[in-house]
């Protein structure tokens, strides 16, 4: 399957800001297609960036416990692939990077990019002006089985199921082991000023709803949103329209220092 990792607003459009993604366990770039096309053609610039191969899940061997030795070098790489990313969409035009710069982060890659912005310094080339985590896993959460029960944990989107079952690259059994609790300690104590979209599915058994409601209330500038009947891959799953559709209304408020363009005064729903 194509590695599909770049998406540039329409032509004759100023682009409104740019949008890093870091996937989660077993994903690529191709997992994203849809996400990645849909923010662009909202005239918002977007890369996918692949997960680091410094993985701190499964260690040197597959299924192979967790080292959390392993965590530093995996925020290293994490922080040297969006600094790459960062400086290549730099060079793209005159007039630099659009911004704001958004991080959005799913499973493994979310968990990197909260513990990032609670270790890492603020000077950092990457350092971003929102950013959007979905799915962040709880601690010692982890999906057995066989592909069939992954894909149930996954997404319930016929799609999206069939996009990670045709692509070979997608490593299957990637969420059999648990996300280092040290990584996950640094992710939900993060206190970064930066505004932040939680989003969690309300069927996601991979995900601690509570931690992430604590960690809205603890960041300074946060949202937790919750998406009735989502799995854990929340950005593509059966709701992924009204999904993209509140990072975007997220997007746009960022850019007007968090002031929404609508506002329900009077509603019956």
């Amino acid at each position: 399957m194509t590695q599909t990792t770049d998406f540039h607003a329409p032509a004759g459009l100023r682009t409104r800001g740019t949008i890093l993604v870091v996937p989660g366990r077993g994903e690529t770039p191709a997992t994203y297609g849809r996400l990645g096309a849909r923010l662009a053609y909202d005239a918002y610039r977007v890369r996918i960036v692949n997960l680091p191969t410094a993985d701190p899940v499964t260690g040197t061997a597959a299924g192979a416990p967790a080292a959390p030795a392993r965590v530093a070098p995996f925020l290293d790489a994490l922080a040297r692939g969006l600094s790459e990313a960062v400086g290549d969409l730099r060079a793209e035009t005159a007039d630099g990077l659009p911004r704001p710069l958004v991080l959005v982060g799913s499973d493994l890659g979310a968990a990197g990019i909260a513990a990032l912005l609670a270790t890492a310094s603020p000077s950092a080339v990457w350092w971003p002006q929102a950013v959007v985590l979905a799915g962040l896993p709880g601690g010692g959460t982890q999906a057995g089985g066989g592909w069939e029960d992954e894909l149930d944990v996954r997404t319930a989107c016929p799609t999206h199921r069939g996009v990670l079952t045709g692509d070979t690259a997608v490593e299957r059994g990637a969420l059999a082991g648990p996300v280092p609790q040290d990584l996950l300690d640094a992710a939900y104590a993060s206190t970064a000023d930066v505004p932040h979209l939680l989003l969690v599915g309300d069927a996601d058994p991979l995900a601690d709803r509570d931690a992430s409601a604590r960690a809205a209330k603890t960041l300074p500038q946060a949202r937790l949103g919750v998406v009735r009947g989502a799995h854990h891959d929340v950005l593509n799953d059966l709701q992924h329209r009204s999904v993209a559709a509140e990072v975007v209304t997220f997007l746009e408020a960022v850019r007007e220092e968090l002031r929404p363009a609508v506002t329900v005064e009077a509603s019956a729903w």
